[in-house]
């Protein structure tokens, strides 16, 4: 494998620092690796030259696997092996699109590497689709994202279902609280970190004051957030029964929020945590429990309704927004007597708050669906999409994210078809059978 010609096809003159430490690494040793580099330091690259250069271009079968949260992120990295003109055949698999048309390519294409997200890989090697003997490459883009999307069970069970596999490389933009069991970080293991100086905050994120007249800062809260429209926030607090309160005001008050707390069983924060991250919901009402680990897409902005208690706490809370290459902003509310906790770096400057361009809350984009079958009962995100479209009259736009779990299923739907649908679906059967479809309020 001719590395130069790849280079000069891709008009790279060479290879940053990183790139030349991955390389060494991956072709250098039989151990695992983990990468830790900043967003747009060319990671792709720095996995897909050496693994090139591992890789039997003569075979039909699939030898590597790479794994990520989302389709975004396989079509690019399948665009960028394309690009190189490597010789080596490959394909991007991922949910939304029947499994069966993806099957079909893989048989015309007999790719050498497949780049896709843990569900739809699972289900193309539990079906016989990929041959998993072959395998001996698993790559992991984006890892600590797929481990915060809550993929780690679909992960190892892929990993399971492997026996040929000898080597895994895992590729992150962020420092992971932890590096997935699976891994082999023993004397073989290398960890190749590239990643600045760990900050408090991102600089992305711009640190405000805003102060209280009142002891009760409801007020206070309700102008900030008319202020950030349908931008997606979250107001952290204390205590439980403080997100109660505050839930029930802004509720009386006409926001659409979802309220999350330990006091929840399991069904009601799935329901709670759903509508947020779907944008079912602008603002997320919460104690520290959301403050890591969660599936939420990128938030604008960071209320502290209370105080943090501690600097970690307040590195986690601020951690919500500004992830990947987003920028956020964090808000402190201030009572009288109440200043900036000594541990906050950064300067953090008075809201200048202008006033608020509405004077009633802004409406989420979406509506929430629960519907009572799920994948115990042979329903797919397909089969979601089409019963939607043909019962609903839906069109594929406005039909947002789904989940389908074992048992039932999440469906976002634009807020202003929500009721059409509820109307239309009622006693309607999905594949032969009749299902519970109800709002998740």
């Amino acid at each position: 494998m001719d590395i130069q010609k790849i280079l000069n096809k891709l008009r790279i003159t060479e290879l940053n620092e990183m790139q030349q430490h991955a390389a060494e690494a991956i072709l250098g040793s039989d151990g695992d690796v983990v990468l830790l580099s900043p967003t747009g330091s060319g990671k792709t690259l720095a996995y897909l030259l050496p693994l090139v250069q591992l890789l039997d271009a003569d075979s039909q079968q699939v030898q590597a696997m790479v794994i990520t949260p989302g389709r975004e992120l396989a079509l690019q990295s399948d665009n960028v092996l394309k690009s190189m003109g490597s010789g080596l055949r490959s394909n991007a698999c991922y949910g939304g699109r029947a499994a069966m048309d993806e099957h079909r390519v893989l048989k015309d294409v007999k790719p050498q590497i497949v780049f896709g997200t843990p569900g739809r890989l699972n289900d193309h090697l539990s079906k016989g689709n990929i041959s998993p003997y072959a395998i001996q490459y698993l790559i992991i883009d984006e890892f600590d994202k797929c481990l915060e999307m809550g993929f780690q069970a679909e992960m190892q069970k892929l990993i399971k279902s492997l026996p040929g596999l000898q080597r895994r490389i895992l590729l992150s933009a962020t420092n992971a609280e932890e590096i997935p069991g699976f891994v082999n970080m023993s004397k073989k293991g290398t960890l190749i970190d590239f990643l600045p100086e760990k900050e408090q905050t991102s600089k992305r994120i711009t640190l405000y004051e805003v102060h209280s007249p009142e002891k009760d800062k409801l007020g206070t809260l309700r102008q900030l957030l008319l202020g950030f429209g349908d931008e997606s926030s979250i107001v952290f607090l204390n205590y439980r029964n403080a997100v109660e309160r505050v839930s029930d005001y802004l509720k009386e008050e006409g926001f659409t929020i979802s309220s999350f707390h330990g006091g929840l069983d399991q069904r009601q924060r799935e329901d709670q945590l759903y509508r947020f991250s779907n944008g079912s919901a602008n603002v997320l009402v919460t104690t520290d429990l959301a403050s890591r680990g969660l599936d939420i897409p990128d938030i604008q902005n960071i209320v502290h309704y209370h105080l943090p208690e501690s600097e970690e706490g307040y590195i986690h809370r601020v951690g919500r927004t500004a992830r990947w290459d987003a920028i956020g902003r964090t808000f402190f509310i201030l009572s009288a007597g109440e200043t900036i906790p000594t541990y906050v770096e950064g300067d953090v400057v008075p809201y200048a708050e202008e006033a608020p361009q509405l004077t009633e809350p802004a409406r989420p984009k979406m509506g929430t669906l629960y519907i009572g079958k799920g994948k115990k009962d042979k329903i797919s995100k397909g089969d979601i999409v089409g019963f939607l479209c043909k019962t609903a009259g839906l069109k594929a736009d406005e039909i947002g994210r789904i989940d389908v779990k074992d048992r039932y299923a999440y469906v976002a739907v634009r807020r202003e078809k929500l009721q059409q649908t509820l109307r239309l679906t009622q006693g309607e059967k999905i594949k032969g059978v009749r299902t519970v479809i109800e709002p998740v309020r």
